[in-house]
This record gives C-alpha cells, sequence and structure tokens, in this order.
C-alpha cells in the first residue's frame, strides 16, 4: 500500500549511506575500509563521476565509427565473374532489396540490429551518462536501472548484421557463379558495436542511487 499524501517514508538507505562500498565486478558489498573484494579479487573503489569521461570517450568513439558503417557499402556481391556486373549495398541498401525480394522477416531483424538497436543504445548511454548521479526520486532510480539493464541485454545482440554477411559470405561463394564479400562499413560496424560496450561497460551503475534523497515522499 503507498503511503498517504504528504506523508514521508523513512530515510532512502543506501550501501554509501550504510558505511558499505559495493564490488563493480561482482556487485558483493564490504565495508568502505576494505580495498579488495575477498569474492572476485577486485579493487574496491567508490563511485565517482569522474569516471564518466571513460564512458563519453568510448561512446564518441563508437558514434564516429557508426557514421561510415552507414556510408560505405556492407556488402559487394559479384555475379559471372564480373560479366554481369558488381553490386554495393550499404545497411538501407541492403534492407531495401531484402525487402524488393519478398524478405521481409529478415530485412526487419537486419533493420532493428542495425539501425533501431545502435541508435537506441547512443541515445540511452548518453541520457544515463547525463543524468548519473543527480538528484532522483527513488522511482526514477528504478527507471535508470532499468534502462541499464536493457542496454546491457541488448548489447550481445548488436554484432547481428556482421554475422549476416559473414553467412552469406560463406554461403553463397560459387565460384563463377557468384561472389559475396563483406564491404568496408562491416569493419566500422564490428568497431562501433565494440566501442559501445565498452562504453556500456565502463558505466557505474552505483551512481544511480547516489543521487536518491535523504528522504522521499510518495503522494
Amino acid at each position: 500500500m503507498s503511503a498517504p499524501a504528504g506523508d514521508h517514508q523513512g530515510p532512502v538507505l543506501t550501501a554509501h549511506r550504510a558505511g558499505l562500498i559495493g564490488c563493480h565486478s561482482c556487485g558483493r558489498v564490504w565495508p568502505q575500509d576494505q580495498e579488495q573484494c575477498n569474492r572476485c579479487g577486485a579493487h574496491l573503489r567508490p563511485p565517482d563521476r569522474r569516471g564518466l569521461q571513460a564512458v563519453w570517450a568510448w561512446w564518441l568513439a563508437g558514434l564516429i565509427a557508426y557514421i561510415p558503417a552507414n556510408v560505405f557499402p556492407m556488402m559487394r556481391t559479384q555475379t559471372f565473374a564480373g560479366l554481369a556486373g558488381n553490386s554495393e549495398a550499404t545497411i538501407l541498401g541492403g534492407v531495401m532489396e531484402l525487402i524488393h525480394y519478398g524478405s521481409y522477416d529478415i530485412a526487419i531483424i537486419v533493420f532493428v540490429a542495425s539501425i533501431i538497436v545502435p541508435v537506441g543504445k547512443f541515445l540511452a548511454i548518453a541520457w544515463l551518462a547525463t543524468v548519473a548521479g543527480r538528484p532522483a526520486t527513488v522511482d526514477q532510480a528504478h527507471t535508470r536501472l532499468k534502462v541499464y539493464e536493457v542496454v546491457e541485454f541488448i548489447g550481445r545482440w548488436s554484432m547481428i548484421d556482421v554475422f549476416v554477411v559473414a553467412i552469406l559470405s560463406a554461403l553463397v561463394q560459387l565460384g563463377f557463379v557468384a561472389s559475396i564479400h563483406p564491404g568496408p562499413a562491416a569493419v566500422s560496424f564490428a568497431l562501433s558495436v565494440a566501442f559501445t560496450m565498452l562504453s556500456a561497460q565502463s558505466f557505474d551503475a552505483r551512481l544511480i542511487w547516489r543521487g536518491l534523497p535523504l528522504r522521499s515522499s510518495r503522494a
């Protein structure tokens, strides 16, 4: 049951306010005067907003790499030993070709994995790095945590576009009939995914709870 309007709940107790420090690697909490985690052996350090510099650095590197990933061709196709001509397709161009040939399901997967997911990750990481450590209610902190967990979850699926190109390259090597090769955008896309994953891993989720007030109220 929620408290009546205007009533205040007790203090919002966090590990920091309880005199504890959480391990950034495994999440186990220890007394603040302890320097090493006895569970995983990691060095214990308090959350610090200065660590967001690494988040922004990896984020910017990923954004820079994502631009050529959409401008340069992702896939090059050569047919009939070059007699019928060669074709190149960017990410969006490949999606349009898949739609043209009726492969709507694959087109949706590639579009979501190559456009929607990366752009969403850029926006989510930038938002988390902007609001980390700033004043927030308990509900706002939980919202930030959910966004962070979503970013962590979808990170493992971010390379699906590169996997599609690799699979096509392996399956459609028919010698003089046709051949498919990854384009320069594949390298840029892989680098962009790696940089954004490093950016997300550099984010200290403990900063989400540092902005909670000493007391919270709920209508």
